[in-house]
C-alpha cells in the first residue's frame, strides 16, 4: 500500500549538494551570492511577514547551514534568528496550508538542523568547543578530533486493523475528541515491524502482525521521521497503558470515516490532513 499523497514537511526539492559541503571556498561564495536565500528559525518558529516566508540574509548569524540549491540556482541556508516580531510556529502553518509545500519542507530541514546544532556545540567525548564541517552536516572536535553528525529519529506510526475496524487512541495532552493512530520510537537493535508490534502491545495490550510500509514523513519537533505501517491485530481486547494512553478502542469503518470528514455524531475528530495518521486512517480499510 503505497502512496504519493504528499504530506506536511515532505516534498523537498533542494539538490542538497552533499559532494561539494566540504568545498569551503564555494561555500563563501554561495553565501557572498546577493540571490542567495535565508531560512530563519527560532526554536518551533520561523519569520512570516505578510504571508510570505521572509528569506533575507541574516547579519547576526554566527553560523549558516547549508540547506541546498534549487532549480533556479539559489543557494538556502538555515540559520539561528533572534526575531521578536513576525514569528509563526511551524506546525500552525502546515495546518492553514499558509504556505507552499516545498516551503514548509525546507523549514522541517532547516529547523531540524539548527535544533542539532544548538545542542551540539561541545564534544560528548571530551567537552571541548566543536567547529562547524562540512556546511553544517558534521561537527568536529579541535581537541580529540571525535566527529559529531545531525541525526534523525524513526518513529514507527500504526494503523492496526481487525475485520472491519481499526484500533485508535487518544493522550491526555491532545485536543478534546481527537483519536489517533498509535506511534513510538523505534529503540536501538529493532527492526521497523518489531517496533511496531512492541509499542502497540505496550500502548493498548493488542498483539499484531504482518506489518506493510505505507508512506513516511519528516517530522521537525526536533527531528524524527514517521514511518507509517498498517498492520492486523491478533485479537480484540484492548488493555491500555495509562501513562501512554488515555483511551484507545475500536473505530468502525464508518466511524473513521466520519471522524475524517468532521461529521462524527459525538464530535470525535481525526488529525488535521498535514499529519500522516490522517492519511493513515483515510486509507486503512484499503487492501494492502
Amino acid at each position: 500500500m503505497i502512496t504519493d499523497r504528499p504530506l506536511a514537511f515532505g516534498g523537498n526539492r533542494l539538490d542538497r549538494n552533499a559532494n561539494r559541503r566540504g568545498d569551503e571556498a564555494w561555500l563563501k561564495t554561495l553565501l557572498a551570492a546577493t540571490q542567495s536565500r535565508f531560512v530563519h528559525i527560532n526554536a518551533d518558529r520561523t519569520v512570516v511577514v505578510d504571508g510570505k516566508l521572509h528569506t533575507g540574509r541574516n547579519g547576526a548569524a554566527r553560523e549558516h547551514y547549508l540547506l541546498g540549491i534549487d532549480e533556479a540556482g539559489s543557494a538556502w541556508f538555515a540559520c539561528r534568528s533572534e526575531a521578536t516580531e513576525d514569528l509563526r510556529d511551524l506546525r500552525g502553518l502546515a495546518v492553514e496550508g499558509l504556505l507552499p509545500g516545498h516551503e514548509l519542507s525546507l523549514l522541517a530541514q532547516a529547523r531540524s538542523i539548527v535544533h542539532w546544532h544548538e545542542r551540539h556545540g561541545f564534544c560528548a567525548n571530551c567537552g571541548a568547543a566543536t567547529e562547524v564541517k562540512d556546511a553544517g552536516y558534521r561537527r568536529q572536535c579541535p581537541v580529540c578530533t571525535a566527529e559529531h553528525f545531525p541525526r534523525t529519529d524513526p518513529v514507527v506510526i500504526m494503523t492496526v486493523r481487525h475485520g472491519d475496524s481499526i484500533l485508535l487512541g487518544r493522550q491526555t495532552s491532545w485536543q478534546a475528541g481527537v483519536y489517533s493512530t498509535l506511534a513510538g520510537f523505534v529503540e536501538p537493535g529493532e527492526t521497523i515491524e518489531e517496533a511496531a508490534r512492541r509499542e502497540v502491545l505496550e500502548e493498548s495490550g493488542i498483539r499484531s502482525h504482518a506489518y506493510c510500509y505505507v508512506a513516511s514523513q519528516p517530522w521537525p519537533f526536533p527531528s524524527s521521521l514517521m514511518i507509517g505501517l498498517v498492520g492486523e491485530a491478533l485479537d480484540r481486547d484492548i488493555r491500555i497503558d495509562a501513562r501512554e494512553l488515555e483511551d484507545a478502542r475500536w473505530f468502525s469503518r464508518a466511524e473513521v470515516a466520519d471522524m475524517l470528514n468532521g461529521t462524527h455524531e459525538t464530535g470525535l475528530r481525526a488529525p488535521p490532513p498535514m499529519a500522516i495518521a490522517h492519511l493513515l486512517m483515510r486509507l486503512a480499510f484499503q487492501p494492502a
